[in-house]
């Protein structure tokens, strides 16, 4: 099983770095989006409150995008239907695309995060390698969401039209703009429900309070919970995406 995942995953990561375009994309477009948000936010306690929970977001954000595109790419060039077709299981190959687009997830964030500190200047309370483990669990979660929508896509059209659906409703319910408890009942009851609450929560409490990941034990399950929920579903949607 494991050297079956591994050769999903080499080949995937192998594909992605030939594309120069892609590569400039995971490189540029995070530092682009990270440097507007440092000049479009006065500097000191206002940034370093905000920034946290759009580090969240634009985790959760490029790591659906990324993830959701390349794997309806596979899709549309027959290379899923030929992997469903070999004698390799569906977890195998939902492993194998969720390690080789992690990697690029996990680059992303390390650019995100290390930017924000050294260039834009960002204070932080939490222990270093504790902050990157929470947002790599973020990264996780947002490649098993991509893949898992991709399924209901039929063209990278039908992708993006996925992030006002899925992603622009979290950014008002979960805390990234206003806080949840100053929403109306129904809105906390519904955030309650979307993983971007717990990655807000957590991170704004390892960066702003200095928290421990054993602190945050609460969000850390529910993002855990749902990273192996959407693995689990992205499995079964294979076959559905086959025929589409």
């Amino acid at each position: 099983m494991f050297s079956n995942t591994s050769t999903i995953a080499e080949r995937t990561i192998i594909q992605l770095a030939r594309d120069r375009r892609t590569i400039a994309l995971i490189l540029i477009v995070p530092l682009v989006i990270a440097s507007l948000i440092g000049v479009s936010i006065p500097k000191g306690p206002i940034l370093d409150s905000t920034l946290p929970a759009m580090l969240a977001l634009l985790i959760l954000f490029f790591g659906f995008l990324l993830s959701g595109i390349s794997f309806l790419r596979e899709r549309s060039q027959g290379t899923r239907e030929r992997l469903m077709a070999s004698p390799v299981s569906r977890l195998d190959i939902v492993l194998g695309y969720l390690l080789g687009f992690l990697l690029f997830a996990m680059v992303q964030t390390l650019i995100l995060f290390f930017y924000t500190v050294y260039v834009l200047k960002v204070d932080f309370n939490g222990e270093l390698w504790q902050i990157i483990v929470f947002q790599i669990l973020i990264g996780i979660l947002a490649v098993c969401l991509g893949i898992f929508i991709s399924a209901f896509a039929k063209n990278e059209f039908q992708m993006v039209q996925f992030i006002p659906l899925i992603l622009v409703p979290q950014v008002f319910i979960c805390g990234v703009l206003f806080p949840v408890s100053q929403q109306p009942d129904y809105l906390q009851w519904i955030a309650k429900f979307l993983p971007l609450t717990y990655g807000v929560d957590g991170i704004r409490a390892l960066m702003l309070q200095g928290q421990s990941l054993l602190d945050i034990g609460k969000e850390v399950g529910v993002l855990a919970a749902y990273a192996v929920v959407l693995m689990v579903l992205a499995g079964i949607s294979l076959r559905r995406g086959s025929s589409t």
